[in-house]
């Protein structure tokens, strides 16, 4: 007999994946079409990181196994790093290596539940995956609604922390929003994790998911979640930052502040062990050791944000204004964003409807795409918009 549940994770396909290969026919095909759905980093990887890279490959050395949780001197060096964002004591042995974001993730759901009653607890609107993971672990997958701006209700949360939830999670700069929660945010989720943890004598967890978290615009400031709340595990991926998609590097950090550290620590490694996530790419932990803090080009995202946001606003359509990260949320003029994202793919734009992450009657633009692509969006978008009489 076959795993039924993971039979069905396999034929329910992405709808974003499913919009993207469509877009891909069409354009071999020779159409024209406006591809907005999959967050991949169009801008130009660091000449150094490339550099960093050519260099590694041409040493032998380089391409071995390291240690299960990856080389010291990574772990070192990020460390090191993260330390210099705020007044945390990260240590190496706080660090561990990561085929990506979804590796950390997936490591920590199961590093820290136990029990088919335990809960996590995620913000919306959130990256669709998280339910995968989190119920793939047998546990609960619980959402917390939002407010205006894609503010998360605090009320709703307060009242969905119950004894079995071990761990919240927080996506900031956040996928699909683009919303950075603010100090003051912050402040009130961590006022009610700590309430909520020592009503049930347990420690409630903040896994901080942060692929976004270079890619902040204007004089937006992103805060750092550990200088708020000691019981935060930070999962990171270089693959925004760097423009590296599809190489899978990242890790976990968690401080030595954090509660039950040797415990915690070691039930991760044991987590990323039973998953197979174990020694990531050795040729992009030759990487991070020798990074030099250069990152991409994020102005041309900055300058599609706004391009879009202008057109999309003129044309009548409401849209929320991102701080961060590289993607902007369209509503449904007639709260239908399936039908709105058929209707845009009739007209050669691809944009996503956002129900599964969270944000029922919307669609996701990701605007991490070229200049060109943004430009010849405009007359499409206004077709769109003549179909809803919003013009």
């Amino acid at each position: 007999m076959l795993n039924e549940k993971m039979k069905a994770l396999g034929q329910n396909r992405s709808k974003i994946r499913d919009l993207f290969e469509y877009g891909k026919i069409l354009k071999q095909q020779g159409e024209t079409v406006c591809d907005f759905t999959l967050g991949n980093p169009s801008v130009k990887t660091p000449d150094s990181v490339t550099q960093i890279l050519i260099d590694g490959l041409k040493k032998s050395d380089v391409h071995a196994y390291t240690q299960a949780q990856g080389s010291a001197m990574a772990r070192q060096k990020i460390a090191s790093d993260l330390n210099k964002k705020g007044k945390t004591t990260f240590t190496e042995n706080g660090i561990a290596l990561t085929c990506g974001a979804a590796a950390s993730l997936c490591g920590v759901f199961k590093a820290i539940t136990s029990s088919r009653t335990d809960e996590i607890v995620v913000l919306s609107p959130f990256f669709p995956e998280y339910k995968v993971f989190i119920e793939s672990c047998s546990s609960n997958f619980k959402s917390v609604e939002f407010d205006n701006d894609f503010s998360p209700s605090f009320s709703s949360l307060e009242n969905a922390i119950t004894k079995n939830t071990k761990a919240l999670v927080i996506n900031n700069p956040n996928n699909p929003s683009g919303k950075i929660y603010t100090v003051d945010e912050i402040c009130k989720i961590t006022e009610i994790l700590n309430k909520k943890s020592k009503e049930f004598s347990h420690p409630i967890y903040l896994i901080s998911d942060e692929p976004y978290r270079e890619i902040v615009f204007g004089d937006a400031k992103l805060p750092f979640i550990p200088d708020f709340y000691k019981d935060t595990i930070i999962c990171y991926s270089f693959s925004k930052s760097l423009s590296l998609p599809g190489e899978r590097i990242g890790y976990i950090a968690i401080p030595s502040e954090i509660s039950e550290f040797i415990d915690l620590y070691a039930s991760i490694l044991g987590s990323l062990r039973a998953f197979g996530y174990v020694c990531a790419p050795s040729l992009f932990q030759y990487l991070i050791e020798n990074f030099n803090g250069e990152y991409s080009d994020f102005s041309i995202y900055e300058n599609n944000l706004k391009t879009l946001l202008s057109t999309l606003k003129n044309l009548g359509f409401t849209c929320n204004e991102p701080k961060g990260a590289f993607y902007l949320m369209v509503k449904a003029p007639d709260g239908d964003s399936e039908k709105m994202s058929e209707r845009a793919k009739e007209l050669g734009l691809l944009i996503v409807p956002a129900d599964s992450f969270g944000a029922k009657g919307w669609v996701r633009i990701a605007t991490c795409v070229s200049k060109e692509t943004v430009e010849n969006s405009k007359p499409l978008f206004e077709k769109l918009a003549k179909v809803y009489n919003l013009i």
